[in-house]
């Protein structure tokens, strides 16, 4: 069966962050079938055509107009260096009516770090939750009070608005679509071609600047690894501590501080996770992906996943073991809205 390759526009304005203009090209390009086939093609538009300036110092003469924004799948919007969607919270009405118009007609919309500033400014994020960059979290706050901003996640997906923290969460956001889209596997498959985490723990609040250094001998990155090989046994907080040779309260700290999550969360996330993987790409009965995920129970691995992407099991298996019809959109690939509550 011939699949039609997914159809991304990328929308750069002026300022535009070269290395954001350059990530969704980059990622969903490396994101191929197991034959080598694109499942997506990446093209770019500026307001009328024209030459934009990057924040890097050269330009972009893009390849398109608006009028591609009609007819793609998904748009994405880079991150901006400057400009009125930053500075006095306004953007160029032909750009509003650009994306008003394909997000009323279905199509998925994207921004990566400051990208946000406009989408708000268009009006696609009013009363909805959102980030960017940490950094711009309280002038974001500023000119677009009715927006929700969170800056403490590296992505959120709301559905058909999708919104990622700085520099490189977009390419995190990109992978996450690409999994929604195609299963884990394809989205690790894109992973490796870039050689970047197929996944990356916690959000931006490991990243934020912090008046005190950490320690470097503090960190409970071994600790993580060896807990990954044995997520199929319970793994008591006591015993995390142990392995890192710290006190459970010291442990606790320094693993919120370096994840952003608690050890339970993170514990968690890595069992579904995993028990993802095995639904897409193994015949394991649902109880046996339940046990060798840690979860015990079919019921518990039911509630679990049912939480953090608002399905069952049996019907996440059967959405991602077949291949996603041809043009579908990835938000609800197989007839199911997948949602990402926290990354």
């Amino acid at each position: 069966m011939t699949i039609r390759p997914h159809r991304i526009g990328v929308l750069a304005l002026d300022g535009v962050v070269g290395l954001d203009l350059g990530t969704p090209a980059q990622v969903f390009g490396a994101a191929r079938t197991a034959d080598r086939l694109p499942l997506y093609t990446v093209d770019t538009c500026t307001r009328g055509g024209r030459p934009v300036r990057s924040s890097a110092g050269f330009r972009v003469l893009p390849d398109h107009g608006l009028d591609l924004l009609a007819a793609v799948d998904t748009v994405v919007v880079p991150g901006l260096h400057a400009g009125p969607p930053m500075t006095d919270g306004t953007i160029d009405p032909a750009v509003t009516d650009a994306l008003r118009d394909a997000h009323h007609r279905g199509a998925r919309i994207m921004s990566i770090c400051t990208g946000a500033f406009a989408l708000a400014a268009a009006g696609l994020l009013d009363g909805h939750r959102a980030t960017t960059h940490w950094a711009h979290a309280d002038r974001f706050r500023r000119l677009y009070p009715q927006v929700d901003i969170d800056p403490d996640v590296l992505f959120i997906d709301s559905g058909r608005v999708l919104t990622s923290a700085g520099v490189a969460a977009g390419i995190d956001l990109c992978l996450h679509v690409v999994r929604g889209d195609h299963g884990s596997e394809v989205a690790n498959r894109a992973a490796r071609r870039c050689v970047v985490p197929p996944w990356r723990d916690g959000g931006q609040a490991q990243y934020i600047e912090r008046p005190v250094p950490r320690t470097p001998a503090s960190g409970t990155a071994a600790t993580r690894e060896w807990a990954r090989q044995r997520l199929h046994e319970p793994v008591a907080l006591r015993e995390l501590a142990a392995h890192a040779r710290m006190s459970v309260r010291t442990f606790t700290r320094h693993f919120r501080s370096e994840t952003g999550l608690s050890p339970a969360q993170w514990l968690l996330q890595q069992r579904t996770d995993h028990a993802r993987l095995l639904l897409e790409t193994t015949d394991l009965a649902i109880d046996q992906v339940a046990r060798r995920a840690g979860f015990g129970t079919t019921a518990a691995l039911r509630q679990h996943l049912n939480t953090r992407i608002g399905v069952s099991p049996s019907a996440y298996r059967r959405t991602f073991r077949r291949t996603p019809a041809a043009g579908t959109s990835g938000a609800e690939s197989g007839g199911l809205r997948l949602v990402a509550q926290h990354p």
